[in-house]
């Protein structure tokens, strides 16, 4: 089997790795990927964003199976792309894909499936989206409705601050086009989690729930990042609760979209609170969370490439999809000032040692320069361990991290610590 990765971070190598030890594999590319990819299989010069390259190239290296990795081809349609040339793709259509792509759409198909979430208000104008900020007041939740790379969520204190989210989004436009509309919804308390499962269009695998940590500083302090670590499973979600969280937030949707003829297929990620009312679906993504992803593959007992292939053609309930039962916990180093402004070319060192006791070092914003590997983002690396308890997966997972050398690095040292709290 040939495979197409596309994508360029953690979450990218850690599919290459995994789906390069499968025995289905042949071979393994990955555009445009990064220097931990390259370690895994055959990088190549194709934007994520470049769809004619993409469908290009998969046809002219006879691939099998294509495996978007980030949210951006995949709401460009990369799937649908894909289908007109007859090439398989583990992931949701362009229709589908829009539960990411627009969170007013998806918080219509939340409401139409009758899954639980936060009361919500959808605005294109800024002085009906202020005028319903000063009737509810604050504590409240203003979203730029479109991409923005995982910063386009404002939790406010106080209307000040919302209307100042709203300007900032709606009239100064620092997201662009995806401020065009924004989603202004309650505030919601408790503790998240997050919620995956492998969908074919009509069979829903439920994966282990895992915890990921948003806010750059530890206590969750500072402003929101494309994550800074994760664990897999979440105590704040155990197991005896995951079929009821299949059927409350997932096969509604599955449900719903099915009967609009867009049968979903891919990865359905549920963004969850946990309210002393119960659970609400905070967001939906359509692909694997990075840095949920790293973990959550360490687990994987399964061949992913026969599990993703059988999710494309519509056989997910052919394969065993197993996990060990250990936990494990992922470290993301970044450059200092993320996701503010840093520097980036920083030399990266002792990754052999930080895999010396069974740990992973999944790549992400890096690249291979002169030999060496140097830092070219501002999430690096995500350094993950196994273990038989969270304390010792978190234990191993930084004594690992603490032998990677790299200038002006930067690592939360709490994650993983509601969960012990809780456990």
């Amino acid at each position: 089997m040939k495979i197409l990765i596309v994508g360029s971070g953690g979450r990218e190598h850690a599919l290459a790795w995994k789906l390069r030890q499968s025995p289905l594999v042949d071979e393994l590319f990955i555009a445009p990927g990064n220097g931990g990819t390259a370690l895994e299989g055959t990088n190549v010069p194709i934007a994520e964003d470049d769809l004619p390259a993409i469908v290009a190239f998969a046809r002219e290296h006879s691939i099998d199976l294509v495996v978007p990795g980030p949210e951006l081809p995949l709401v460009l349609g990369i799937k649908d792309s894909l289908a007109a040339a007859g090439i398989a793709c583990f992931g949701p259509n362009a229709f589908s894909a829009q539960l990411e792509g627009s969170k007013a759409f998806a918080k219509h198909i939340m409401r139409e499936a009758g899954v639980p979430t936060a009361d919500f208000g959808v605005f294109d104008d800024f002085y009906e989206a202020r005028d319903y900020v000063l009737r509810h007041g604050a504590p409240i939740v203003v979203k730029a409705d479109g991409l923005a790379a995982g910063k386009g969520v404002v939790v406010a204190r106080t209307t000040e601050e919302a209307i100042e989210a709203l300007d900032d989004i709606m009239v100064k436009k620092i997201y662009g086009s995806a401020g065009a509309h924004v989603v202004v919804e309650a505030a919601l308390a408790g503790e998240e989690a997050s919620f995956l499962a492998l969908v074919d269009g009509e069979t829903i695998v439920p994966l282990p729930s895992a915890q990921d940590h948003k806010a750059v500083g530890e206590g969750d302090t500072g402003p929101n990042t494309g994550g800074m670590g994760a664990y897999s499973p979440a105590p704040v979600l155990p197991a005896d609760r995951w079929d009821e969280m299949t059927e409350l937030v997932i096969r509604p949707i599955v449900r719903t979209l099915a009967a609009k003829d867009t049968p979903f297929c891919g990865v359905l990620y549920a963004g969850l609170m946990m309210t002393a009312d119960g659970p609400y679906v905070l967001e939906y993504n359509v692909r694997f969370g990075d840095p949920e992803c790293q973990p959550l593959l360490m687990r994987l007992d399964g061949d992913l490439a026969a599990i993703m292939m059988a999710a494309a053609t519509g056989r997910l309930d052919s394969v065993p999809v197993t996990y060990n039962p250990r936990t494990a916990l992922g470290v993301v180093i970044a450059a200092q000032g993320y996701p503010g402004s840093y520097d980036s070319g920083m030399e990266i060192s002792g990754i052999e040692e930080a895999e010396a006791d069974g740990a992973k070092v999944f790549q992400a914003g890096t690249s291979l320069k002169d030999g060496k590997t140097v830092s070219r983002g501002g999430r690096v690396l995500c350094v993950t361990a196994l273990g038989d308890t969270l304390a010792q997966a978190q234990q191993k997972a930084y004594a690992a991290a603490d032998r990677v050398r790299m200038e002006k690095s930067y690592y939360r040292r709490d994650i993983g610590n509601k969960g012990l709290s809780r456990a």
